[in-house]
């Protein structure tokens, strides 16, 4: 079983939340602590980021299987960002008795493009997938320059991210390739359609990664969940816009 790094901050009503690819948790610590105020936020490093052990395979089954063995508390809201918004998905299915709510924030639960469906387009996964064999620095690193396109104040918040992800050490290389492999062909969309809980989407309308027409096509699949676009706001909300996704993250309490 792999060990999963966890962090933990205030009391209240647990509120889990899961990072995205290449990422760990101490790319919204600061966001964390503001959401403490109120709640008691658990914050899991993936298998194989941050300071979580890697797995032998960086699949769904074995990722569910590893995180659910870390989680400290029987029931929780579950919040997951990006890649950690599929994994969410998957989870919540796993332990519906367990999960609260699910709020996904910047996330699809079928992540490219396709007909009738919005998202990424499948050649931005083949060139990061392509590049990772010869350069995984430069790969990650345009990578996150992708999270901050378009957005007035790109090459600060940039450097704010570089910053923190080089807290840690980058994923190996099988991590890194599983979990593009997950973002390129996992589709979740019927585990979400049979969730029986409150859903939330929350996303920018400047996202480049998780276009804003996810969030219709994602309520053709709920249509009882509920949608928050945060104006101006792109692949990474806590960064940029953290009182607003704050409020939005807490407005049910």
């Amino acid at each position: 079983m792999s060990s999963i790094h966890c962090e933990i901050y205030g009391h209240g009503r647990p509120l889990l939340m899961l990072h995205g690819w290449a990422m760990h948790s101490g790319i919204w610590r600061q966001f964390a602590r503001q959401l403490a105020e109120q709640r008691q936020v658990i914050c899991l490093d993936l298998p194989g980021h941050g300071r979580s052990a890697p797995l032998i395979n960086f699949e769904m089954p074995a990722i569910v299987e590893a995180l659910l063995a870390a989680i400290p508390v029987p029931r929780f809201d579950l919040l997951g960002w990006s890649l950690g918004a599929t994994v969410a998905i998957n989870l919540a299915c796993s332990c519906p008795d367990r999960v609260r709510s699910l709020t996904l924030l910047a996330g699809n639960p079928r992540f490219v493009r396709e007909p009738g469906w919005p998202g990424v387009k499948p050649e931005v996964l083949d060139s990061f997938a392509e590049l990772l064999i010869s350069d995984s620095k430069q790969t990650l690193q345009r990578f996150l320059g992708l999270q901050v396109q378009g957005l007035p104040h790109a090459k600060t918040v940039l450097q704010q991210l570089k910053l923190t992800v080089s807290e840690c050490e980058a994923p190996d290389f099988g991590t890194l390739q599983g979990g593009l492999q997950i973002l390129k062909q996992h589709d979740a969309r019927d585990s979400l359609a049979a969730l029986k809980l409150p859903i939330r989407v929350i996303q920018g309308d400047k996202d480049t990664l998780v276009p804003v027409a996810t969030a219709t096509a994602l309520q053709d699949l709920q249509p009882a969940l509920q949608i928050e676009i945060l104006p101006g706001a792109g692949h990474v909300p806590f960064l940029t816009h953290p009182q607003v996704l704050a409020d939005a993250v807490l407005s049910d309490d």
